[in-house]
């Protein structure tokens, strides 16, 4: 009898050689195919984290930058040159001066100064009765329909507050009628800068995004 078979049993019940059985679990294949799957998932979600990360630290950062700014944000265009004429020379402007006041020797003074500073002269003298001791200002440019776009321009930056009116001539001269507040022309340095300004094209605004 084998020293593997239990006390009193023989027979068909005899166990015969010097191993014991092996007594193995059955494998649980479910287990089995649940845990692959959780490990296919985990590989997934590491791979698509890893590629978001690559995204955010190279081309995403850009599209984020450009996106916050909005759809409609755009380069400014370039500024194109205006269409208006460039201003004329003083020496291109007649200037007529006429004083309205009771003071004397004003127009003369003005006139002479005007000279000075490049303007072509015409007449000088008093004003005509529509405007003697009538205008109470500094004074008032007067000139054709013309002379908003040319004569006045220049004309106004040696005097700063005057009044502009135009009348039917049809020449390009223009009239300097000094006032009752009329005291000198602004100062050469100030009226030199003003004129500057004027062949000094603005740039035009840009587009903040």
């Amino acid at each position: 009898m084998s020293m593997l078979t239990p006390p009193g049993m023989g027979g068909k019940y005899r166990i015969t050689g010097d191993k014991y059985p092996r007594m193995r679990r059955p494998r649980n294949r479910r287990r089995i195919v649940l845990a692959g799957l959780a490990a296919a998932v985990a590989l997934s979600l590491a791979g698509w984290g890893t590629l978001q990360l690559i995204d955010v630290f190279s081309g995403g950062a850009k599209n984020t930058t450009a996106s916050s700014h909005g759809p409609d944000c755009k380069p400014a265009p370039t500024p194109t040159v205006s269409a208006a004429p460039p201003p004329p020379k003083p020496g291109q402007v007649t200037v007529n001066v006429y004083n309205a006041t009771p003071r004397s020797g004003l127009a003369k003074a003005a006139a002479d100064e005007l000279k000075k500073r490049g303007f072509t002269i015409g007449k000088v003298g008093n004003a005509t009765p529509a405007y003697d001791k009538k205008v109470p200002g500094a004074g008032i440019l007067l000139g054709g329909p013309d002379a908003y776009q040319g004569a006045f321009r220049v004309l106004a930056t040696q005097l700063r507050g005057s009044e502009l009116k135009t009348d039917a001539r049809e020449t390009a001269d223009v009239d300097l009628i000094l006032g009752t507040a009329f005291r000198s022309l602004d100062a050469k340095k100030d009226a030199d800068v003003a004129l500057a300004a004027l062949t000094r094209p603005a740039p035009a605004p840009s587009k903040k995004c």
